[in-house]
């Protein structure tokens, strides 16, 4: 569950840093950097929205005994079609949590704070850009969540976009909640050892909310497909209200015939889970009850015997 908050945290980073939305800072805020150089910038954007997301894979799947047929199909994020949602038309809504009357907002009310600085570093190559980050918290609804086949892009703009005749869903949606996150940032030579580091208390810790996973193969025409959904999960660490986060994200260049590679480590100590409502069929069956699981602790091992607390993930291409 915690990598939901990473990718939570670098997505308002990367989309607010796009948007190129920057709010003018205040007296205090001037005069407090007063003479010290780098550059702080408060992004001042109080919600965004993304129509539809596509992750195009180009050549599908080649495994002919597991049904693949090497045409190029996608992931899409889209809207749920439910007339008057939020959700309707747009496949991502993430905005600033306003929960408990702006508590888990940021002091400056932005929806992210940055501080750039440059610094030779030591030696050769040293030489590295560092960017801390804070992040209010945050309030993200995503929408259908289904597979397709990839169109072909148009002549008049860019947009591949899917084939809405080959489609199906695969989760009716979540939203998903967050308080403040801080993360500091590193190009270049990375002296803090990885590219991203995460070392934060999300106050109030993760709730993710209206999670349905949906199963296309029972459906026919008189048939929905079916649906677990689940009403909510919430996530603390053991025995508290609040999430730890200690995190590192690095990436891996290649190397002779290994390809290069993204890595996230964990080692962050043990939580609880809070699952309510689980729904088996349809959101609309009757509940089977809540399930609760208290210090949960994953552990990786660095070598033979060894356990460490957390987790390490690999994302690379084939």
């Amino acid at each position: 569950m915690k990598n939901f908050t990473k990718l939570a945290l670098v997505s308002s980073i990367a989309f607010s840093a796009n948007a190129m939305a920057m709010q003018a800072m205040d007296d205090a805020a001037l005069s407090s950097t007063t003479g010290q150089d780098g550059i702080n910038i408060g992004i001042g954007i109080s919600k965004i929205e993304i129509e539809k997301l596509f992750i195009h894979d180009n050549d599908g799947l080649t495994d002919t005994a597991k049904g693949g047929t090497s045409t190029a199909g996608a992931i899409v994020i889209q809207g749920n079609g439910i007339a008057g949602n939020a959700l309707e038309n747009k496949g991502i809504i993430i905005g600033a949590n306003y929960d408990n009357g702006g508590a888990y907002l940021l002091a400056s009310r932005n929806l992210a704070d940055l501080r750039i600085d440059t610094d030779a570093g030591t030696g050769a190559n040293g030489a590295f850009i560092n960017i801390a980050a804070d992040v209010s918290g945050l309030d993200i609804k995503i929408g259908e969540i289904g597979v397709t086949a990839s169109g072909t892009a148009g002549t008049t703009g860019i947009r591949r976009g899917g084939d809405d005749s080959n489609y199906n869903a695969i989760l009716s949606g979540l939203s998903l909640k967050t308080g403040p996150m801080t993360a500091n940032v590193q190009l270049g030579a990375a002296p803090q050892g990885a590219m991203i580091k995460l070392s934060t208390t999300m106050v109030g810790g993760l709730e993710i909310k209206d999670l349905g996973i949906l199963d296309a193969s029972t459906k026919t025409a008189t048939r929905e497909a079916g649906e677990i959904f689940i009403e909510s999960i919430k996530v603390a660490d053991a025995g508290k209200t609040d999430l730890t986060i200690n995190q590192d994200v690095r990436v891996y260049g290649k190397e002779g015939t290994n390809n290069g590679y993204i890595q996230m480590v964990s080692n962050s100590g043990p939580i609880d889970n809070y699952v309510k409502g689980v729904h088996l069929g349809s959101k609309d069956a009757g509940s089977i009850g809540d399930i609760e699981v208290q210090g949960l602790q994953t552990f990786y091992s660095p070598a033979m015997g060894v356990y460490n607390q957390g987790s390490v993930i690999t994302i690379s291409s084939k």
